[in-house]
């Protein structure tokens, strides 16, 4: 409920955000996905990286 009343609230370049955000992370599990197929730990590393920050950033806007 609060989340609901929390989302009703933003801004609507804090909603735009938080779309980015997510398609973002969607883009960044499928190449960490793709790296641990490859058995690649260079790309490994870098998308885990990237998904911190993602997290961090979502995290701050109470988005998840």
């Amino acid at each position: 409920m609060k989340q609901m009343i929390r989302t009703t609230k933003r801004k609507p370049y804090e909603k735009k955000r938080i779309a980015v955000l997510r398609m973002e992370l969607d883009y960044e599990l499928a190449t960490l996905y793709e790296a641990m197929e490859l058995k690649d730990e260079e790309l490994k590393g870098k998308s885990i990286k990237k998904l911190q920050k993602i997290r961090e950033e979502l995290l701050k806007m109470k988005a998840m």
